[in-house]
């Protein structure tokens, strides 16, 4: 159960329409989950600095259960969350910024248990 959550100080209105819904799409298939497994948040014209520079920006945070625990696995799915952000934002790579995050089964809360049983 992959959670992906865009923040950038683009304001709303520089964001393209459906970004949400496009990135559940993206994430779905770079990290080989079904999109239906997928939660997407975005957050935009945030107070945001990266790199020291509060040009426009962005980061996306990455968390899920066995598919980002790994340096090889993450700069796979780097490379590609990288394509996908800079096409929809028009940002250059430089103002850019990626966190992963591996979860355990027990971390997730989901019909009133957690995913360890699920």
């Amino acid at each position: 159960m992959p959670f992906v959550e865009l923040e950038t100080n683009l304001p709303a209105g520089r964001l393209p329409p459906g970004l949400a819904q496009e990135l559940c799409a993206a994430a779905a298939d770079i990290l080989g989950k079904p999109a239906e497994r997928v939660n997407v948040t975005v957050r935009s014209g945030l107070p945001m600095v990266v790199s020291g520079s509060a040009e426009p920006c962005a980061q996306l945070l990455v968390s899920s259960i066995g598919v980002v625990g790994s340096a090889e696995q993450n700069q796979r799915h780097s490379a590609r969350f990288f394509d996908f952000l800079t096409a929809q934002l028009g940002l250059g790579t430089e103002r850019i910024v990626i966190r992963f995050y591996p979860l355990e089964p027990w971390q997730i809360g989901k019909n009133r248990t957690v995913m360890t049983f699920l």
